[in-house]
């Protein structure tokens, strides 16, 4: 790989701050008190009957204090003397296997041991109706046999498809309790027909199945919970879209309207349905692109917790050694062929190390203002923006905006160790 390094000898790669970004940071403070006064002020109590078999469904993504929401909602359920089973609810991640599914769960602390409740993963589904244009709807075959049925989810602008709901409740009736079969029928219409898709099949859901109250989130952009509620069936469809509005004000966004270059340390599932959240990054596999418009993005791993499903990384320019070698084709291309997309699991280039990956961005970050220098934002991921460094050339433009303080008194060099990745700083 000689080649590389004397093709970009030239490149300079610039000095560093860490800046803190300042964001509306309310949040909950007792989370299991909080799921306990949701679901008793729906009335949930009257629902569900002593004795009843309850379907907890849970998603794929890392929802802030999720096992201790989950763990709250099963201790409900026994509070009502039912008995509760959870299942992953996630469509085709984990490599559209049932195994894959509980492990992603597994990985976030939602156990058998840990919630006291059993585990129940299977792909398998149940056609219960259809809808007016004719798709088929399916749900998992054990919520099918539950006595009641609670899905959680968090509501939040989807990635690749605006409407009157994206990510939330709709697309856990409809793309997480349908597993890959019914995730399947909702996106093989493509993005630009996904939000009537989710919108005319969970209405299907709700009614054939009368024993649903799902559990919506909000989180605010530290990650951190902010608002919890209840939702029985009939009114999901009244209720999803005005907390969607709510929280579109809520997702973090980098306070640039425009830079040249951004440097993500880790994507995945976990951190987003993308890998890295296009409200950040600008960047979407089927939407136009949008602030803060960056002209190259480098992305240097990939977080455990995916278990090596890259999707997303066709939103980078170029990647690493690293990143490649942990794709998994297994884990990855389910997602590609359940929702008839190709272009997010596309490899960008990939460079031996963070060195040649940060040099090749910045060289072909073209054209750039020589006056203004290369500018660029590094952060950690898409869900972490409390802090994170900007090269020096952005410091006059983060001195303009009040909700970022710089926090080093100098600019710093990168430190790379003999195999050319970040070891700290000079």
């Amino acid at each position: 790989m000689a080649i590389f390094d004397e093709l970009l000898k030239d490149i300079e790669i610039p000095r560093f701050v860490k800046v803190q970004y300042k964001m509306a940071d309310e949040h909950i403070q007792d989370i299991p008190a909080s799921v306990f006064g949701a679901l008793d002020a729906r009335e949930i109590r009257e629902k569900i009957q002593p004795g009843f078999l309850v379907c907890i469904a849970v998603g794929s993504r890392e929802i802030g204090h999720f096992p201790v929401i989950v763990k709250a909602v099963v201790d409900y359920v026994k509070s009502c003397g039912a008995n509760p089973f959870i299942i992953p609810a996630m469509g085709s991640h984990g490599g559209a296997t049932a195994q894959g599914q509980a492990q992603i769960i597994n990985d976030y602390g939602i156990t058998e041991e840990a919630m006291g409740a059993p585990i129940r993963a299977a792909m398998e589904t149940v056609e219960i109706g259809q809808t007016e244009s004719g798709l088929s709807v399916h749900i998992d075959r054990y919520a099918d046999e539950a006595d009641y049925i609670i899905p959680i989810g968090r509501i939040k602008p989807h990635t690749d498809f605006h409407g009157r709901v994206e990510s939330g409740l709709c697309k856990m009736l409809t793309i997480g309790l349908g597993k890959q079969h019914g995730a399947y029928i909702c996106h093989k219409f493509g993005f630009e027909n996904m939000a009537k898709n989710v919108w005319d099949i969970s209405g299907v859901v709700v009614e054939k199945k009368k024993n649903i109250t799902a559990l919506g989130i909000l989180e605010n952009a530290y990650h951190e919970t902010f608002q919890i509620v209840a939702v029985p069936g009939e009114r999901i469809h009244a209720e999803e879209p005005a907390l969607l509005e709510k929280a579109k004000d809520l997702v973090a966004k980098l306070p640039f309207e425009k830079a040249d270059i951004l440097f993500v340390d880790e994507f995945g599932k976990n951190i987003s349905g993308a890998g890295m959240d296009p409200n950040v990054t600008g960047r979407s596999a089927c939407l136009p692109k949008t602030e803060p418009f960056f002209k190259s993005i480098a992305v240097r791993d990939l977080t455990e917790k995916t278990h090596g499903n890259c999707g997303g990384i066709g939103n980078a320019d170029v990647t690493t050694q690293r990143v490649f070698e942990k794709f998994s084709f297994e884990a990855s291309y389910p997602n590609a062929i359940t929702a008839a997309e190709a272009s997010g699991t596309k490899i960008p280039v990939v460079m031996p190390n963070d060195k040649l990956a940060f040099k090749f961005a910045i060289r072909t970050a073209v054209p750039f203002d020589e006056k203004a220098g290369i500018r660029i934002v590094w952060i950690k991921n898409t869900l972490a923006l409390s802090e994170f460094y900007i090269s020096e050339d952005l410091i006059q433009t983060a001195n303009k905006i009040p909700a970022l303080t710089i926090i080093d008194k100098e600019p710093r060099g990168i430190a790379f160790d003999k195999q050319g990745n970040v070891s700290g700083w000079l």
